[in-house]
């Protein structure tokens, strides 16, 4: 058991798989933390378990042998045609809400788990991975040659190499049934085509965001939701495509982590169309802070002009005194001076060269000999140099 999990630990590493027995939260794409693990009769309260495959491939089966399975064990499933290696990611109840999750209505859907993976399966599996790499450079080749616009990102052999999987990205729809003919005479295999987004292969590839961490859609991310520009304008964020677009050239995720605070935090500012009356002047809504609740009013509809900020509960009631036909002196409360709130800089009084290696300081050479020396002060004494000897006479001529 222990050499079979160290073969597999190290064929995962290198396409984010799982770690030796799965202990980490939330450190893998896949890995769903089960937060039921230290109840009693966890396991044993249903026979699905939920096994994990290359990237975001996972399926559920039926442990219908009654295997004392854990979070990590590698297992061999039912597979049409033949059978496939993948390793336990969730075992219990919470399969059940997974399922439920995946929306798995036809019970064809979920199979059965033969035995845990023998040597021999682990000889075929990794034989099968080593053949990926090789696959996809040449299937690239093969679509290039009959001129679909697709491109083959990646390539996934079946455990037992009696299928292969095809991931490719086409911003239309392609006709790959010549394909498949040519592939399967190429490779003798049975073909699958799967079509991936921008943001699967985002996630495939990897990379770092401007945030400086890991890209989500590469490490937790398994469902993803549509983004609009909306979610930007809700949070007051300069719509600049260079600036909002992700590694895949889609709108970022994290666009949607803080709208609905956003959403919920802008219901307690007042109406955009709502003017202050004021005895002095009319004031137009500027700019709003929302998280803070605190509104700018400008006397001008399209410049800022004589800006005053105030609490958006000071504005909902000015809007309810204008209502009584009410108008107040100011703005601001009888009384109560503007108060803006300063940001504090926390380096402000920061030296940039604190970083920098001490140097060395050398002595100053007394260039000006004309300057008077302080008293007490000795002339440096340099060293001679040797007189040049001049020759002689007759050694001139």
């Amino acid at each position: 058991m222990d050499n079979k999990n160290k073969d597999f630990t190290i064929c995962c590493s290198t396409d984010r798989g799982l770690c030796h027995r799965a202990v980490g939260r939330q450190d893998k794409q896949l890995n769903t933390y089960d937060w039921l693990a230290d109840v009693p009769g966890n396991a044993d309260s249903t026979d699905l378990v939920e096994v994990q495959f290359k990237h975001t491939r996972k399926g559920y089966y039926h442990n219908v042998n009654k295997l004392d399975l854990k979070k990590g064990d590698i297992v061999a499933v039912e597979a049409n045609p033949g059978h496939d290696i993948g390793v336990v990611t969730l075992t219990g109840r919470l399969v059940k809400l997974q399922i439920k999750k995946a929306n798995l209505k036809s019970a064809d859907d979920i199979r059965r788990i033969y035995r845990i993976a023998r040597s021999t399966d682990m000889d075929k599996y990794l034989e099968a991975k080593s053949r990926e790499h090789a696959t996809m450079i040449q299937s690239r080749q093969i679509a290039k040659d009959l001129g679909l616009q697709m491109k083959i990102g990646d390539v996934e052999y079946q455990g037992d190499c009696n299928k292969a999987i095809f991931y490719y990205i086409a911003d239309e729809r392609v006709d790959f049934r010549q394909l498949i003919k040519v592939l399967a005479d190429t490779f003798h295999v049975r073909i699958e085509m799967k079509q991936i987004g921008a943001r699967q292969e985002a996630g495939r590839i990897g990379g770092t965001g401007p945030c400086g961490r890991e890209l989500c859609c590469a490490t937790w991310m398994k469902n993803f939701v549509s983004v609009s520009t909306n979610a930007a304008r809700f949070q007051d964020i300069s719509l600049n495509p260079q600036k909002l677009a992700g590694m895949c050239a889609k709108l970022k995720c994290c666009l949607n982590y803080e709208v609905d605070d956003y959403v919920e935090a802008s219901r307690r500012l007042p109406s955009r169309e709502v003017i202050l009356q004021t005895q002095d002047a009319d004031y137009h809504l500027f700019k709003s802070d929302i998280l803070a609740g605190l509104v700018t009013y400008s006397t001008d509809k399209n410049i800022a002009a004589n800006l005053e900020t105030i609490s958006a509960e000071r504005a909902k009631d000015i809007i309810e005194m204008n209502r009584r036909g009410e108008k107040p002196l100011s703005l601001q409360k009888d009384g109560e001076a503007q108060e803006t709130k300063k940001h504090v800089d926390l380096l402000a009084g920061g030296d940039i060269s604190r970083f920098d290696k001490a140097k060395k300081k050398k002595k100053k050479k007394n260039n000006n000999p004309g300057k008077p020396r302080p008293e007490g002060a000795q002339r440096p004494q340099h060293p001679k140099k040797p007189r040049r000897q001049q020759p002689n006479a007759q050694e001139q001529n």
